[in-house]
Parts: C-alpha cells; sequence; structure tokens
C-alpha cells in the first residue's frame, strides 16, 4: 500500500518535480512470492544504514525530524535508491503521484516525456487529479506509448478528489469503486486486475480540517476498503498505490508531538490503518527496507520552495 501524498514511485520515497514525493507501497502477505517481491522491490528501494552528508541542494537529505534516534538516517533518494532491474527480469514498476490538480500541473510545463525518460515505469497511479469527467478526454493521451489510461472523477463535488491510471501493460479487468453507492461518489479507487496480482490506486479520504470527516473514514471507508482487499486476496496477491493519508508513525513525521490532532496522524487514524490494514498481512514496503529512514512524502506550502529539486 502507499502512504503520503505527492509524488509517489514505486520505488522508494524520492521527489520528482515540485511539492513531489516518492510515496510508499504496501503489498499483501505474498510480499515473499518471488513475483511480488520484485515488483515490491522496485516499488520501495532497498539502502544500506548509512548516513550520507547532506547537500545544499538536496535539501530533502538533511535529518530534520524534532525527536532523534541514533539509528535514524536521512533518506536519500539519490544514493538509496536500488539499480535499474536487468531487462530480462520479469517485473513491473509501478509510480504513484498525487498530482495536487492534472490541469495544474500540466499547465505549469509537466513534461511527460522527462517522467518517462526519468523513470521508465510500467503504471503510473495519479491521485487528486480534480478533473471533471467532460475534461477527461484533453488527458487521455498524456503519456504516449501508453495507451491504456482509466479515469474516475468526483460526481459528488466536480472538480474535486479524483484518480487515474496510465499503464502500458493492458490489464486483464478494471473495477472503479469500492462497490458501495455511498463510498463511490468521488473517485477515489480504481482497480486493475493483471495476471499475477490487484493493483488498486486509492486515495483515501483526508480527516479534513477540524477532522470533520474523521468518523467517515475510520468507521466507513477504512473497514469497507479493508473488506475489499481481502476479498481480491481471495483470488491473488494485492498491491495497493496511492494517498493513504496516514502516517503510521512518529517517524513519518516531523514534528509528531505538535500533530497528535493533525488530519492523517491522530490516534484514531493510526488505529484504524493497523486494524484494517497492517494487521490482516498488509506489508508498509519502504517501512520494510528502509526501518530506520527518515523520509517525507509531502511538505507544507512554506517548505515546498526549500524542498524542490
Amino acid at each position: 500500500m502507499f502512504r503520503g501524498s505527492h509524488l509517489a514511485a514505486l520505488p522508494c520515497l524520492q521527489r520528482l518535480g515540485r511539492a513531489a514525493a516518492f510515496a510508499r507501497g504496501l503489498t499483501t502477505g505474498a510480499y515473499g512470492r518471488p513475483g511480488i517481491k520484485r515488483i515490491a522491490a522496485n516499488m520501495s528501494s532497498t539502502s544500506s544504514q548509512r548516513g550520507y552528508p547532506a547537500r545544499k541542494s538536496e535539501p530533502w537529505t538533511r535529518l530534520t525530524h524534532q525527536e532523534r534516534r541514533p539509528q535514524w538516517v536521512a533518506y536519500n533518494p539519490r544514493t538509496m535508491r536500488p539499480p535499474p532491474l536487468s531487462t530480462d527480469t520479469n517485473s513491473m514498476k509501478i509510480l504513484s503521484w498525487n498530482v495536487n490538480g492534472l490541469q495544474t500541473m500540466v499547465q505549469s510545463g509537466f513534461s511527460a516525456d522527462e517522467l518517462v525518460g526519468r523513470e521508465n515505469f510500467d503504471v503510473l497511479c495519479l491521485q487528486e487529479t480534480h478533473l471533471e469527467e467532460r475534461n477527461v478526454d484533453l488527458f487521455k493521451n498524456l503519456v504516449p506509448e501508453y495507451d491504456y489510461t482509466y479515469w474516475s472523477c468526483s460526481v459528488a463535488r466536480l472538480g474535486y478528489s479524483g484518480t487515474a491510471v496510465i499503464s502500458r501493460v493492458q490489464p486483464i479487468s478494471v473495477q472503479y469503486g469500492l462497490g458501495i453507492p455511498e463510498h463511490d461518489q468521488e473517485g477515489r479507487l480504481i482497480t486493475l486486475e493483471f495476471d499475477d496480482f490487484y493493483l488498486v490506486n486509492a486515495y483515501i479520504p483526508n480527516s479534513g480540517r477540524g477532522l470533520r470527516r474523521l468518523n467517515y473514514r475510520v468507521n466507513d471507508w477504512d473497514p469497507c476498503f479493508s473488506d475489499f482487499i481481502k476479498k481480491l486476496e481471495c483470488s491473488k496477491p494485492v498491491i495497493v498505490a496511492g494517498d493513504l493519508n496516514c502516517a503510521r508513525e512518529s517517524i513519518d513525521i516531523h514534528n509528531p508531538q505538535a500533530k497528535t490532532e493533525a488530519a492523517g496522524f491522530t490516534i484514531e487514524e493510526r488505529e484504524s490503518f493497523e486494524e484494517n490494514f497492517t494487521s490482516k498481512g498488509l506489508i508498509d514496503t519502504f517501512r520494510k527496507q528502509h526501518p530506520n529512514a527518515v523520509a517525507y512524502t509531502f511538505w507544507g506550502e512554506n517548505q515546498r520552495i526549500t524542498n524542490k529539486d
């Protein structure tokens, strides 16, 4: 499964473009199977536990955390990412990115060619596309030579939420939503079935300012989403990518003591995440391979100008 927001690549926690960062992956208990393990490794990268010197041009390499523990190291995507897999390896690279408005991103100069050249991904999962159904056709050819595109838009509130999957591999089948009408009005879920696994692109509801959607998130959405995943897993392993809107541990957030009432880090959300996902066999692939890496997938507006590449 993936956590965090703004650029997510299934390999690792890195950044691509402005206010973007690689997010995290969670797979089901089938992580140990060779094929799934190759995909998960390509999602979350292996790292040594050595520290690396921070560079002024790469401010994200600084160990920035209000708490300090001896074993913690700053995650440097340029040095901790795995080498590319050999061309004869049977694998799939999945990139996940919360674009926070696809039209705005394109108008700001997004280059699909640069993204493909840099990452050479097989599947791109997008969250917060903010598109209306009537505008989808304008973006179906966003990434040339990726012929299979799938879009889910909010109908409850136009120009809100929304997800998309762009793939050069044709899936066996595609499903939109959870199959529960009250949860499927905001375009939050697209599920692709491939030969050996299911890929779920998810934009989990944010509890919002004042935690106004907290009850809906932890008591309605999370349990239903968990049940959905478990049903899929009855036939194939599951990979969940996307913006999961939850920082599970203190290491995952810059100032945990000051954020206990912040959406995404409340005790209710973290307990729900544990109860509905990690305790039921889902594996956080980034934390599995980087247990002591301090790394973030999102910066506040005031910090983004110094955390871009």
